[in-house]
């Protein structure tokens, strides 16, 4: 079938019209962002060429697919592939998905209370978060979510997931399970409910030793912490040992994980990020204003402790303010930049790595504990598990490394002495109690340096 040629002519006129002012928009977006990262390349011809294809795709699919669509949600649509396939955590959020996210960061929000990840393109539970309708459910880290009611997640985007498990409160929601030692998938039917994290709970374990747990790094989990520490009797000379527990916390806001760190740290690096360009790379130091004074410290870690409680054990790890012990971290440790958009949407993109004050990088590999108290046997997914994860140092180095035997020699006979420092204490295979094996262990070793230091003190 043939056009007539005015017709043919006048829609090749809109057409072209069309495409410009799509180039035009886009090259604005391309220059914006150059005069905010001075340090971006002039576009190549290349570039420009990459350019032209994109509008070209979005004109023939306005002009030829079999039924109407928006250029605004055609845009969305390849944004979201875009980033999609950077790494796991880089994601672009609609207008409403970036009111959904500054939500989360106050505390309170509609659900079921589950972190979630991809893994071999199917959502993951990473870990259910305690004393919510998903934990209560039964819900476990590992658990693969093959559907949602009746929707495949069959290479579903985090973003469209969490539209279809939030909701309003006391609705259902059935999320359809595949478990290790599960036939076939199994249907957990969870009742959405406001989902109210407390950041820190405390507990007075007696004899002078407190016990602080944040569950999550939120706006307010600083000023949480100093109620916690007050009433411990922190300042006061009461405390004579802390159990600082950040097992299963997911992290959160980068700024509390530098002041919570800060409650204990006088002065040093407490994290340092690096990225490509200049202004991606800083350091974050404490300082002596609001410090506590100085008591031993137990940090509980597992492998659910991601992003910000891992900068807050390697902070206090590496200046020696306290003793880590548990099980190796997560391993979250890229930095994501919130950039919002002209329409209210905004793109969360990774920009940079966090590092230890001795500069260890924490990506894909997270932070050893000092005292290794249980079992590393896989129960928790890891950043490294996650498709298309960010390289960690190490990984880098270990590619390298194949090119070159000798070091890679070197490299391993470094790692295993590194190892051979940490104590090991071996529990088996448990993994019903191992939280309160872990809790018992801390409390015990926080005592015994009491009581070692009495020793010691009379001795002399």
């Amino acid at each position: 079938m043939y056009m007539r040629k005015s017709s043919r002519q006048a829609r090749l006129r809109t057409l072209f019209s069309r495409r410009l002012s799509l180039i035009a928009l886009l090259l604005f977006v391309v220059f914006s962002f150059a005069t905010v990262t001075t340090d971006a390349k002039a576009a190549t011809s290349k570039e420009y060429e990459s350019l032209r294809i994109f509008t070209d795709v979005i004109g023939i699919v306005q002009d030829n697919y079999t039924d109407d669509t928006e250029l605004n949600e055609l845009v969305y649509s390849a944004v979201k592939g875009m980033l999609k396939d950077l790494d796991p955590h880089s994601s672009f959020m609609t207008p409403e998905d970036y009111k959904e996210m500054q939500i989360d960061t106050k505390g309170s929000f509609g659900g079921v209370g589950i972190e979630i990840g991809i893994r071999d393109g199917i959502l993951v539970v990473v870990s259910p978060i305690e004393d919510t309708p998903a934990f209560k459910a039964g819900l476990q880290a590992k658990d693969f979510i093959v559907k949602i009611e009746n929707k495949p997640t069959k290479d579903m985007s985090l973003g469209d997931a969490v539209k279809l498990i939030r909701g309003k409160r006391g609705t259902p929601v059935k999320l359809w399970i595949m478990r290790e030692g599960f036939k076939k998938p199994k249907a957990f039917d969870v009742v959405r409910d406001i989902i109210k994290i407390q950041s820190v709970k405390f507990e007075d374990l007696g004899d002078g030793f407190g016990y602080i747990r944040i569950t999550q790094f939120q706006e307010k989990t600083t000023v949480d912490l100093e109620k916690a520490l007050v009433a411990l009797g922190s300042k006061t000379g009461k405390m004579k040992g802390l159990v600082l527990d950040l097992r299963n916390n997911p992290g959160g806001l980068l700024p509390q994980a530098v002041s919570v760190s800060n409650k204990f740290l006088s002065g040093g690096v407490i994290v340092s990020t690096k990225g490509r360009l200049r202004g991606q790379s800083m350091e974050f130091t404490a300082d002596r204003f609001g410090t506590h004074p100085y008591y031993p410290i137990v940090v509980l870690v597992n492998e659910g402790s991601a992003s910000a409680s891992e900068i807050v054990a390697g902070a206090l790890q590496d200046h020696k303010r306290a003793v880590v012990l548990g099980a190796n971290t997560f391993g979250k440790g890229s930095v994501q930049t919130i950039i919002p958009l002209s329409d209210g949407s905004a793109v969360r993109i990774t920009t940079s790595k966090y590092y230890t004050p001795s500069g260890r990088s924490i990506q894909a590999k997270g932070i050893e504990p000092d005292i290794l108290v249980g079992n590393s046997d896989n129960h928790y997914l890891k950043e490294k598990d996650l498709d298309g994860h960010l390289e960690g140092d190490h990984e880098i180095v270990a590619k390298n490394a194949d090119k070159n035997k000798a070091k890679a020699k070197v490299k391993a006979k470094t790692k295993t002495k590194d190892k051979d420092k940490r104590l090991v204490i071996d529990e088996g295979k448990i993994t019903e109690n191992i939280r309160e094996i872990q809790l018992k262990r801390a409390l015990d070793y926080l005592k015994s340096w009491h009581l070692f230091k009495g020793t010691m003190s009379k001795a002399r």
